[in-house]
């Protein structure tokens, strides 16, 4: 054989494995979400006076532990008494997520929650700012969320029956909760927080929760009990009954249906 044609021979068999590899996985992962639910609880507390609530968001993470999402929902409780033409929470935040074991891990991030609409003079916007840290071991997570903007979700101090013009920054709130994997794709959830208002004792309460989830293929179907002892429309404080009549106890227990789809 031609010496030219075996050398060439030769290049061809050593570059061909080469030629054949496969590209090196990216470090970027971009997922997005998308739910209905027959109600918005956040915290224990409907976000849309007990009515349906349609979700979604994008969520972006880096191998190397940095990420950073938007998510949105419909509520029904900005206005018309903190600002006019609401109708939307749009959230952002941003973060780092790291682990110290197989079974510890840990999340330091900023969270901001936005409600567009017509800001009214002189009474506290609903935008609110809160940094938070968690840690995670195998099935139960503990988080912590701090305020850092002036006013939470605008609430102002509360004493004497009375509210007056406190900030409510330093506001934070406690969730300890646990997930278990059944197979078979299900999985049951369990939840309780607690929501501290600086300056407004009233406002401040505890919220607990139960659930259960199905993976049914194309999407997850789940259902929880939720509760609180927030102060609703049967106390003196009447902190949590809120809606366009004020007859809507917020806080009251529920039991809420959801599906969500992941892609």
């Amino acid at each position: 054989m031609n010496k030219s044609l075996i050398a060439l021979a030769l290049v061809g068999a050593f570059a061909a494995p080469a030629f054949a590899q496969e590209a090196p996985a990216s470090p970027h992962t971009v997922t997005g979400n998308v739910s209905l639910a027959t109600d918005y609880i956040f915290r224990g507390i409907s976000q849309t006076n007990h009515k349906p609530a349609i979700q979604g968001g994008v969520d972006y993470s880096h191998a190397s532990g940095l990420y950073a999402g938007t998510w949105a929902s419909n509520v029904d409780w900005v206005s018309p008494g903190i600002e006019d033409n609401n109708s939307m929470e749009w959230d952002f935040y941003a973060g780092y997520k790291g682990a110290v074991t197989s079974d510890i891990s840990y999340d330091l991030g900023v969270l901001q929650y936005y409600y567009p609409g017509d800001k009214k003079a002189g009474i506290p916007e609903a935008d609110s700012t809160e940094i938070y840290a968690a840690a995670s071991w195998k099935f139960l997570t503990l988080k912590y969320s701090h305020t850092v903007s002036s006013h939470l979700f605008g609430w102002t101090g509360y004493s004497n029956g009375t509210f007056n013009n406190d900030n409510t920054r330093g506001s934070g709130y406690f969730d300890l909760s646990s997930s278990f994997d059944l197979g078979n794709g299900w999985g049951v959830g369990a939840h309780i927080g607690h929501q501290t208002i600086k300056n407004n004792s009233a406002a401040s309460y505890t919220d607990w929760k139960l659930g259960v989830t199905k993976d049914v293929g194309f999407g997850v179907v789940a259902l929880a009990y939720t509760d609180t002892n927030a102060k609703g429309c049967g106390n003196v404080d009447r902190m949590y009954c809120w809606g366009a009549n004020g007859d809507k106890d917020v806080g009251k227990a529920r039991g809420v249906l959801s599906f969500s789809k992941s892609f």
